[in-house]
């Protein structure tokens, strides 16, 4: 955007006692309409000084708030790596915990096919002592000492 400055300045019928500075204000007011303005070290510039101070004012807020985000992205991650770190923890537990369950299965399955076996010995020993004995004969025996004397 391109602005011309003009100013138009007429004769009149003035008197050369001229009051101090109203030059000084007419000329900041003619540029002011064009918008430019002088700032405090009576520099031209484009923006009106108070345009100027609340952008420096933004800027600084922004800088403020781009901080404080960066911080809370900092908390943030380390809350993010606290709970993985924990997920990790807990899925570790919960894994020893499968396991012990898992052995807990095995030892009782491992002494149910022991106690079979073991009824299965008994059994098989009730059998054998079945037929070394003859529980018959031994009363036969008995019937025939008394018997005969």
């Amino acid at each position: 955007m391109t602005y011309l400055l003009t100013a138009t300045v007429t004769p009149s019928k003035q008197s050369f006692s001229r009051e101090p500075g109203r030059e000084t204000a007419m000329a900041k007011d003619i540029l002011g309409e064009a918008g430019l303005h002088f700032d405090e070290l009576n520099k031209l510039r484009v923006l009106d000084p108070e345009v100027t101070q609340q952008t420096i004012e933004l800027k600084e807020e922004c800088k403020d708030f781009v901080d404080k985000i960066g911080q809370f992205q900092k908390i943030v991650g380390g809350l993010i790596e606290l709970v993985d770190q924990l997920a990790k923890e807990a899925e570790n537990e919960k894994m020893k915990a499968i396991g012990a369950r898992n052995l807990l299965k095995s030892i009782a399955k491992q002494r149910e096919a022991q106690q079979q076996q073991l009824q299965a010995l008994i059994a098989e020993k009730k059998m054998q002592l079945e037929r070394v004995s003859f529980p018959g004969l031994f009363n036969l025996i008995l019937v025939l000492l008394c018997i005969c004397p």
